[in-house]
């Protein structure tokens, strides 16, 4: 791994330790319980809408795991 790839999880990991992520991330889940509701959709454009939002805030929930698999497969290749 370069040295600028593990600064960058580095940083990132430190992110995820602080208490603004945590309240962000619970900002996240209570985001996606109010829009994961599909009898207030009244198209397809809503719709497509909806899961367009729901697929960014799943994103943003997962990004912790999705980091440390990463981090783990590039320590993995370089070992």
């Amino acid at each position: 791994m370069t040295p600028e790839l593990q600064k960058y999880y580095e940083e990132r990991f430190s992110l995820f330790s602080q208490q603004g992520w945590k309240d962000l991330i619970e900002d996240v889940d209570n985001m996606i319980n109010s829009l994961n509701n599909i009898s207030v959709i009244e198209n397809d454009s809503q719709l497509n809408f909806k899961k367009g939002e729901l697929s960014i805030l799943t994103w943003l929930k997962n990004l912790k795991e999705i980091s440390s698999m990463a981090y783990e497969e590039l320590n993995e290749k370089d070992v």
